[in-house]
């Protein structure tokens, strides 16, 4: 939407950032009765969480960079009468793999007979299945005990390891490498890299690393909703933050776009933000500021020391195809296999080697990722003519790519990158993916790839980090605040993804941060 130029001197709140933590925050804030100026630099709000028409004369509107949902608590959506679904993929997951010299793999879903079946062709026995079983047991009733307080006020750690109140989940999931568990628990060298890759989505870690920061993005891919799905937005992610924008203004919100913050003045009862527009600069004041941005940015803001960016160490690939590609393990439908998550080259073994040589200044040499398609479950992002002649849309995010890596040249390691991990895909297809891709309005493939230093520069991600920083345990640490948005500014709250039980498309910094506001008021 246009920029809006006619907002008033001052309000109760100024939103720094229009993505969907800050949409939430405002959405909340206004319906509370609070006067609301929303300032983002881009032309249109959603940050990350949008649907975008990347291929010239394709009716494919794609979930861009964020694309599934997992962490957006219910009450959310509740609170603010968002219109927005979502629906359930039938499929958790399929993972190829050659043994003995055929193909096969593992398919996860579409029931529990299937899915012991799967595990049994894979391994020749029961006992994978029931150490799954079991495994996913207590992660299961940890999420129910652990989610709901992503909004509610910070706990100690003793009360979330009471909340939990199991000390062997506690162990696993909180005190020591996750690799250890998956070691006890699993033989199977594929098994253990499926259960492995939630730790890796989006973190640069080894499954034995002392930080246990793959422990916390473990824990963040398994607490969702309290059932640990990752459900696919009907619409697309753009919808989601759509409905955000809608519910903001309706509320009484103002959104200005165009219109980026360069500066914020405080004295931690009263602020002034400067912003810049393509007309200049101007300045509004406000009782509290809400940044919706990175630590980084808001350090830059305030004038503080920024903190040291967290690398960021994916590659997004987007792609439109004229058809699902055959698969070598002709015991599955491509329709079943793509509809999950379909891991490529993350057999235990394999994202150990990947992170060691990247690690080492290296592109791993099998780069592992994983696709799914979103037209699959749900078809409205397609044209009525793409979904009649059978085009699909395919999401690949690859592990393991530090932004280090594309320092020298980051054009050519992205096309070299690209090309070795779509290798990796064909080497358990019956035909090329090249063979499927449909193609734009000039004829060339629908297929588009971000690098993390791509990331950075198109969102503002420090280092392509899309958590914004390491992501951080579910509790109060020193520093952290009563809701975990607080910054040394009294009156200056973190309300995106860096914010304690950031990271991800949950709206819970923009909730907690609004809560905050609120409780301050007196509301």
């Amino acid at each position: 939407m246009p920029a809006h130029e006619g907002h008033h001197r001052s309000y109760d709140a100024v939103i720094v950032g229009g993505g969907h933590n800050g949409l939430v925050a405002a959405a909340y804030l206004a319906r509370a009765g609070r006067s609301v100026l929303v300032l983002e630099r881009l032309g249109n709000t959603g940050g990350a969480a949008v649907s975008t028409r990347p291929f010239a004369g394709v009716d494919a509107r794609l979930s861009r960079y964020s694309y599934l949902v997992s962490l957006l608590p219910k009450k959310i959506v509740r609170d603010l009468g968002l219109d927005f679904r979502i629906r359930t993929r039938n499929v958790s997951s399929y993972t190829p793999v050659e043994r003995d010299g055929r193909p096969t793999g593992l398919l996860v879903g579409g029931g529990e007979r299937r899915t012991r079946e799967a595990f049994a062709r894979l391994t020749g026995g029961e006992r994978e299945y029931q150490a799954w079983q079991r495994f996913y047991d207590m992660t299961g009733r940890v999420a129910q005990r652990v989610f709901p307080t992503l909004t509610e006020p910070l706990p100690t750690r003793d009360e979330m390891r009471l909340r939990v109140d199991d000390e062997e989940a506690w162990r696993v999931l909180f005190e020591e490498p996750i690799g250890a568990a998956v070691e006890d628990r699993f033989a199977d060298d594929l098994v253990r890299g499926v259960v492995l890759t939630d730790a890796l989505i989006g973190t640069f870690a080894d499954a034995h690393d002392p930080s246990l920061k793959q422990n916390r993005c473990f824990l963040y891919h398994v607490i969702g909703g309290g059932t640990g799905a990752w459900d696919v937005p009907v619409g697309g992610m753009g919808a989601l933050t759509d409905a955000l924008a809608t519910a903001a203004r309706d509320a009484g919100a103002v959104l200005a776009t165009g219109h980026e913050a360069v500066r914020i003045d405080t004295d931690g009862s009263a602020a002034e933000i400067t912003y810049r527009t393509a007309d200049g600069e101007g300045t509004v004041a406000a009782r509290h500021v809400l940044v919706n941005a990175s630590p980084q940015q808001l350090a830059v803001l305030t004038g503080d020391q920024p903190p040291t960016p967290a690398e960021g160490a994916q590659l997004k690939v987007n792609m439109l195809v004229k058809r699902l590609p055959r698969l070598r393990d002709s015991e599955v439908d491509p329709r079943e296999a793509f509809s999950g998550t379909f891991h490529i080259a993350e057999g235990y073994q394999e994202l150990a080697t990947a992170h060691a040589e990247a690690a080492a200044g290296r592109l791993p040499t099998a780069p592992p990722s994983e696709i799914y398609c979103h037209s699959l479950t749900d078809a409205t992002i397609l044209g009525p003519d793409l979904v009649e002649q059978g085009y699909q849309t395919l999401t690949l995010f690859g592990l393991h790519t530090p932004a280090r890596l594309f320092d020298r040249d980051n054009d050519a390691v992205r096309e070299e990158l690209l090309k070795s991990t779509l290798a990796q895909l064909d080497a358990h297809l019956a035909e090329p993916l090249a063979d499927c891709l449909a193609t734009d309005a000039d004829g060339r493939p629908c297929i588009e790839a971000k690098t993390p230093l791509d990331l950075e520069r198109d969102l503002r991600l420090p280092g392509g980090n899309i958590f914004h920083r390491e992501l951080s345990w579910p509790y109060a640490q020193e520093g952290t605040g009563r809701w975990g948005v607080e910054t040394r500014h009294a009156n200056v709250l973190l309300c995106g993804a860096g914010a304690v039980r950031g990271g991800g498309v949950s709206g819970v910094p923009g909730h907690n941060a609004a809560m905050a506001v609120l409780e301050e008021l007196g509301d």
